[in-house]
C-alpha cells in the first residue's frame, strides 16, 4: 500500500511540473529557410552584402533561389584542362575545372543570346563595373535604348553588373559575356535577353579566380 501511495504521489508531481507530455513540440529551423529547409550560415556569408564595392551590393535573398544553384565545390570529371570554364547551358551551371577531379560550380541564368552560340573560345579580358553598350540591332528592336548608344554607365542597374568577362573566338569578339546580375530570380532559368548571368557575388568570385586568356567551352547539349 505504501509503494502504491508513493507511485501516485510521484506521478501527480510529475504531471504538475510538466515533466510528462504526450506530445513534444516540433523543433523549428532557426534563420532563413528555402521551402522549410534551413539555409546554412556558410551560404548566408557567401552571399552577404558587399558594401566595400564601388557600388554597394546587397545581400542575396537566398530564400528565393533553389539551393542547387548556390556556389559550391563538386566532384567533376572532365577531359578539359584545369582552369577551364565550362558552361552547361541546358542545366544552367557554370563549372571552373580544378585539380583532383573537382570543380567550382555556379548557378547561372541563360538568356536568349546564350542559346545562340556554343563552342570553344577564350576570355579575352575582364572588367570591373563595366559600361554596357547595346548593339545597333538591339537598339533597332528597342528604340528606348537609343540613349545608351554610346554606353550605359556602370552600376547595379547596368545589365553587365559588377563584373564582365568578354568571350572572344579566334581573336574576334563573339559579343557574348559572362556577367553579373541583380535579378536573382533569373538564376537557374532561361530569360528573355542577355548572355550568361551570375549573381554578383558569384561573378566576382569567378573574376578573381581566372586570368585573361582562360579557355571557355559552352555546351548547348
Amino acid at each position: 500500500m505504501l509503494n502504491r501511495r508513493l507511485f501516485i504521489a510521484s506521478a501527480a508531481a510529475a504531471l504538475a511540473s510538466g515533466c510528462v507530455s504526450t506530445r513534444q513540440p516540433v523543433p523549428q529551423p532557426a534563420g532563413p529557410t528555402y521551402k522549410g529547409r534551413r539555409i546554412s550560415p556558410e551560404y548566408l556569408q557567401m552571399y552577404r552584402a558587399m558594401p566595400e564595392e564601388r557600388f554597394p551590393i546587397p545581400a542575396v535573398d537566398l530564400t528565393k533561389i533553389d539551393p542547387g544553384y548556390y556556389r559550391r565545390m563538386v566532384d567533376y570529371s572532365s577531359p578539359e584542362a584545369i582552369g577551364t570554364i565550362i558552361v552547361d547551358t541546358p542545366n544552367r551551371y557554370l563549372y571552373l575545372t580544378m585539380e583532383n577531379g573537382k570543380a567550382m560550380r555556379y548557378g547561372v541564368g541563360i538568356g536568349r543570346a546564350g542559346f545562340e552560340w556554343g563552342g570553344r573560345a577564350r576570355i579575352q579580358y575582364k572588367k570591373e563595373w563595366p559600361t554596357w553598350t547595346p548593339p545597333a540591332e538591339m537598339i533597332a528592336r528597342e528604340p528606348e535604348l537609343e540613349k545608351y548608344r554610346n554606353g550605359m554607365p556602370p552600376g547595379l542597374d547596368n545589365p553587365l553588373g559588377a563584373r564582365a568577362l568578354y568571350i572572344f573566338e579566334g581573336g574576334r569578339d563573339t559579343l557574348y559575356r559572362l556577367h553579373g546580375t541583380s535579378e536573382y530570380w533569373s538564376i537557374g532559368k532561361a530569360v528573355s535577353s542577355g548572355c550568361v548571368r551570375m549573381l554578383h557575388q558569384d561573378v566576382i568570385d569567378l573574376y578573381n579566380r581566372v586570368p585573361n586568356g582562360t579557355p571557355i567551352v559552352v555546351r548547348q547539349a
